[in-house]
This record gives C-alpha cells, structure tokens and sequence, in this order.
C-alpha cells in the first residue's frame, strides 16, 4: 500500500499504457474486454480478452471500448480503467492524479467523456494532454524552445499531427485514419481481389508482416488462410508486399493530404525550422515499412521514426506528471494555455 501515485495513461484505440511516475511504463495491454453476454460479468481484460476476438460462443462479447481514438462505450471502459489502474498501482491511500492522452481532434462531450470516466476509475483529478504533444515529448523534442518541430501520431484510432514551438501546438490536424483503417482495407482488398474472408487479426498479421507503403526494395510474401466465398471452404493463398500497398493507398492518401495540409497552414518562420530539423513520426502506424520514406519524398522534408514510437505518447504523458502542479483540472490545451515547459 502506497500514499499515492500519480499516472499517466495513453489511451489508445488499440492499447493502454500505464506510466507510473518514477517507474515508467509498468502495463501495457490491448484495449479489449470480454463480457458475459446475459449478465454483464466482465470475464477477461486485455491481452487475454483479445486472444478471444472472433472465436467466442454466443454468450460471451468481445469489446473494442474505443473507437477512432475516443470512448465508444462508457461503461466498458470505466470498467477496464478501474481494472488497469489497479494492475498498475496497486492499493493507495490517498486517490491518485491522472493525466490521460487524448487526440487533438477531441470534442468537449469527448473530453467530459474521458474525465468522468477517469474520476469514476478512481482518480483524484484527472488532466488531459493532446496526443502530438505528448508524442513529442516522449521523442525526446524539447518542445519549450522557439523552434518549429512537426510530429505525426498514426495510432490505432487517429493521425494526429502538429507544428509545435514555444510548448504551444501553433497548427494541428486529427483524423480518423490509422492502424484500424490500414487494417479494415486489408479485409477488403482481400474480398475483392482474392474472395477470401478473413478477420482483423489476420489482417493485422499481415500489415506487421509484409505491410508497406513505399515500393519494397525486396518483395516479401504471406500465406494467408482465410474462408473461401465461393465455397465457403478453408483456402491459401499467398500474398505479397506489393499488393499491401495497393490495399493500403486509399488510408495513406487520407493521411498524406492531412500532412501536405497542415504544412500548407505552417507559418513560413516554422516551414524552414521543419525543413532543418525534420518530421518525427510516433505510433505503431510508423512501423508500416517504408512510410518514413514515402512522407520524404512527398514533402521534400527528412522524416525519422521516434524511438521506440508504440511507446512515445505514454512516454510523453507520464513526463508531463512533472507539471501536473501547473495545469488546470481538464484539457492542457497548449494552443490556448501555453503553459507546458515554460
């Protein structure tokens, strides 16, 4: 039993990092909960619940509690908040504070939605930090100083993606276009290209294994077993990096217009300060081979992959808990407050 712990939490559409402070990352889990369908009962949380998705009988449910990078279901996820917050941390005396990520994109019903959800977790208090900031911080950019740094965030639910300088987000765009739609095109490119049906696990298999975005200096190749439309059998077949990228064109071009547009609004002081420091990419969007070199060449601009990027944005929450004495109970907004760094 501990006084207390202050947390922050990326809660992602796809998973929850807890960063205890002092401790750094101490769970991270997939953003799923399984459910007994007639009284409620929450059954497995977690990695354990995500080993379940597609393969359970009538009477269990299999959850996916956020959608697009927001709450989709209440309940659900206070539930699996308590749950985690628990794991993490343990018993406390005293309620602990709670700084969670949320994309830049977020509405205040959104927002409402995240601190209720927190406070009813068991949080004392609970603050919001925008996604590419938080990402930021956890690349290791010292966003304090007067010097433009542009960061994408291609998470499980949203791109987010912002001009940062002097600790204020100066021009930003969120999404909802990311590892959710790369792998929901995966499913469809494979019904029509192959008639064969396959989950998003399976999909998700393939976007890590052989997905890519930039033509392959070497092609790669996955079989792929999936049901047959046609005869309603199990079927093979073997598919490869290149017709990953036709899959993934339609959720790449959403995203390269997203980037192309916040440059176009950057101030022409921050354009050159990007042009030297380069774009900074985070989120286990950025992993999909060859996206760091498809941004370059469409931008002109030098793009590098962050550091362990999954872990960025939890990384950059929980060492935002060293200023949770100057924020406000809400958003830390940095647009409005500027207050982060200074």
């Amino acid at each position: 039993m501990c006084f207390r712990k202050d947390i922050g939490i990326d809660l992602g559409t796809a998973s929850v990092e807890v960063y205890i402070k002092g401790e750094g990352i101490v769970l991270q889990e997939p953003s799923v909960v399984a459910i007994e369908k007639s009284s409620g009962k929450l059954l497995k949380i977690g990695k354990e619940a995500q080993d379940m998705l597609g393969r359970t009988p009538g009477s269990i449910i299999t959850i996916r509690p956020l959608r697009d990078g927001v709450i989709s279901d209440y309940d659900v996820t206070e539930r699996m908040l308590k749950d985690y917050i628990r794991k993490a941390a343990g018993v406390q005396i005293f309620k602990p504070r709670i700084i969670v990520c949320v994309p830049s994109g977020i509405t205040e019903v959104e927002e409402r939605a995240v601190i209720d959800a927190g406070i009813h977790a068991g949080a004392s208090r609970v603050y919001l930090i925008e996604e590419p900031v938080a990402a930021a911080i956890g690349a290791g950019i010292d966003i304090s100083q007067p010097d433009g740094n542009l960061v994408i965030d291609i998470g499980g639910g949203t791109t987010d993606i912002a001009v940062i300088s002097l600790s204020g987000v100066v021009v930003s765009e969120s999404i909802k276009v990311a590892g959710d739609r790369f792998d929901e095109a995966v499913v469809k490119y494979m019904r029509r290209t192959h008639e064969l049906l396959i989950g998003e696990q399976t999909a998700e298999a393939m976007k890590i294994a052989i997905g890519c975005v930039f033509p392959p200096e070497e092609e790669t190749t996955m079989d792929v077993v999936g049901r047959s439309i046609q005869t309603g059998l199990p079927q093979s077949v073997t598919v490869t990096s290149s017709e990953m990228m036709d899959a993934f064109e339609e959720p790449v071009e959403q995203i390269m217009e997203a980037v192309l547009q916040v440059l176009e609004r950057t101030p022409p002081e921050l354009t050159a300060d990007i042009a030297s420091n380069g774009i900074v990419m985070t989120g286990g969007g950025s992993l999909v081979r060859g996206f760091d070199r498809l941004i370059s060449s469409r931008t002109g601009i030098p793009t590098v992959i962050a550091d362990e990027p999954i872990l960025c944005v939890a990384k950059g929450t929980g060492k935002s808990l060293d200023e949770v004495r100057k924020m406000q109970e809400g958003t830390l907004n940095l647009s409005q407050r500027n207050r982060f760094g200074s």
